[in-house]
């Protein structure tokens, strides 16, 4: 019985020494696999690292950068452009380290595909480091633009300061100009107060006391009737021979009066409010200025100085009575003559 056992065991298949050859290679290979996939890991963690350092260094340098260039932010406006570009080529750079720390995390699925990203990442430091380059090279530029604007900017400012000296000196001197102008213009103006004082008496001694004739503050004045007819301006014959009173009291006049004082003697026409009627005239302003134009023209025919003389139409916006009777209206339609600076 034992022998039929002992027969029955050498004639069954013994499989369990292959069994344990084939899993422990196995199990050798996952470890060397494992082994060369932390190797790899590694490698690749040093590479990254590295990458990782050099675009804090970059970071920084960019941040020394963006700090210089705000200390010369008020001169050098044309830098905010460089400035967005850096800043932008440091976002493509955060976002490629970003993307190649997901490819990192990823490796355990796609380590072939390290190395490829590994040199991707290469490409864009070196870009970002030529960019960096550039931007210090124009910001070395621009340093020496900053450098000859100031020069001009220092030259501009002795030249202003030496144009405000100037200033001064002219505004000192225009002071003193304009104050003896002044005591020059009162004198001449007490010289023609003088002057216009002797006229104005010369001409009432002359006139006397007629009620067509008035003197209302520095102005003679005569009613229209004595120079025209109702709505005409054609100076009449009694009219003229009050002008030519008045002209030899100018020519006279003109005689004492000191050439450099500038005098003229303004002739004023005035009418009533009531619209004129006829043909000859569109309206009071024609009225008012065809007579005053008269009388100056005849005064000019007796030898007044035409320089001296002024002719101005009022119409009926000058009124002495403002009431609406015909007294009223008479006193309106008026001559004035008025001995002033011209």
């Amino acid at each position: 019985m034992a022998l039929a056992r002992t027969r029955r065991s050498e004639g069954a298949f013994n499989y369990w020494p292959g069994f344990v050859d084939a899993l422990s290679t196995l199990v050798l290979s996952i470890v060397f696999l494992l082994s060369v996939f932390l190797v790899v890991q590694f490698f690749l963690s040093q590479e990254v690292t590295g990458k990782d350092k050099a675009l804090e260094q970059l970071n920084a340098r960019i941040a020394q950068l963006t700090e210089l260039l705000s200390l010369e932010k008020l001169g050098k406006l044309s830098l905010d452009d460089q400035v967005s570009q850096l800043k932008a080529g440091l976002a493509s750079a955060e976002s490629e380290r970003d993307r190649m720390k997901g490819l990192y995390e990823g490796l355990a699925n796609a380590g072939n595909d390290a190395q490829g990203k590994t040199a991707e990442l290469g490409k864009a430091l070196d870009s970002e480091k030529a960019v960096s380059a550039r931007a210090l090279a124009q910001i070395e530029v621009l340093n020496q633009q900053i450098s000859a604007l100031r020069r001009q900017l220092a030259a501009l400012e002795e030249a202003l300061d030496a144009s405000e000296k100037r200033d001064k000196e002219s505004q000192n001197r225009i002071a003193d100009l304009g104050s003896r102008l002044n005591v020059a213009l009162a004198q001449r103006v007490q010289e023609l107060s003088r002057y216009r004082s002797e006229f104005f008496g010369r001409l009432r001694a002359i006139l006397g006391n007629r009620p067509d004739i008035r003197v209302v503050g520095d102005r003679f004045v005569f009613q229209s009737e004595v120079f025209f007819d109702t709505g005409q301006a054609t100076l009449l014959p009694e009219g003229r021979a009050e002008l030519d009173t008045v002209a030899a009291a100018l020519i006279e006049l003109d005689k004492k009066i000191p050439n450099e004082i500038a005098w003229v003697l303004r002739v004023d026409g005035h009418t009533d409010v009531r619209p004129v009627n006829g043909p000859n005239f569109k309206s009071n302003w024609d009225l008012s200025a065809a007579r005053a134009i008269s009388v100056v023209q005849y005064l000019v025919t007796l030898g007044v100085p035409a320089q001296r003389l002024v002719a101005a139409g009022f119409a009926e916006f000058q009124p002495l009575d403002t009431g609406n009777t015909e007294d009223a209206y008479k006193r309106n339609r008026r001559i004035e003559l008025k001995l002033t600076e011209r």
